[in-house]
């Protein structure tokens, strides 16, 4: 990876998403990791560590707040509604590991994705996925081509 490659960053610890093009922070967001903890284990629900790429994104043009099952769009999620269900909302932004230990995680559907429950976005409140506030997701996705290097740490 070129130094001035742009990529994205995930730190556990601040629970901080952010978007570099070489030493340039170029956008940060609050975000939210597992409450499970870290891991690659299948059906843990864990957020792994390391890196990644973005191999698939989902949900260009779609309206703030759609429900996706699938990543096909299954409905409208408003304000005020279910916060109890994880929901995958707004944007898909696909992982897929690039080292042995996580290359399990496109089989694993970890996404960067909005949310039902953006209260608890900055401490891990996910399902192994990474959660954005539906405006911030709809930013980073424009902003990010298929491809592009991520790096999550602790």
């Amino acid at each position: 990876m070129s130094l001035h490659t742009p990529r994205l960053e995930i730190c556990v610890a601040t629970q901080r998403l952010s978007r570099w093009d070489g030493r340039r922070l170029l956008h940060e967001w609050p975000c939210s990791t597992s409450k499970f903890g870290l891991g690659t284990q299948p059906g843990s629900y864990k957020t792994p560590l390391g890196n990644f790429i973005v191999k698939e994104k989902h949900g260009d043009a779609a309206p703030c707040g759609t429900i996706f099952k699938s990543r096909q769009p299954v409905g409208l999620w408003q304000p005020g509604m279910d916060t109890q269900n994880d929901l995958v909302l707004t944007r898909i932004l696909w992982l897929h590991g690039s080292q042995a230990h996580n290359a399990n995680t496109y089989d694993r559907y970890i996404y960067i994705h909005g949310t039902n429950d953006e209260a608890r976005i900055g401490r891990p409140a996910s399902h192994g996925c990474i959660r954005l506030k539906n405006k911030d997701v709809i930013e980073l996705f424009d902003l990010t081509p298929v491809g592009t290097p991520v790096w999550i740490n602790e």
